[in-house]
């Protein structure tokens, strides 16, 4: 990949984190924010999310489409 398409992914990363909580509260993209392996600490003044799983699948996908566009 070139310098440019590198930071414009990473752009693209900032947009998408910024937005992460907006986008959690879709009705129509239901709970794939809450996966199986996520953590989230709830307590009476403190609430702690990791997610783990979403990030590991995320993180598959993405390595996923840039080899398929490293391949062309």
């Amino acid at each position: 990949m070139t310098e440019k398409a590198l930071i414009i992914t990473g752009i693209c990363f900032i947009v998408l984190g910024i937005f992460w909580n907006d986008l959690a509260k879709l009705s129509w993209l239901g709970n794939w924010h809450r996966l199986p392996g996520d953590i989230f600490i709830e307590r009476e003044n403190f609430r702690l999310y990791i997610p783990l799983t979403t990030s590991i699948l995320f993180s598959a996908i993405l390595s996923l489409v840039c080899w398929i566009l490293q391949k062309r």
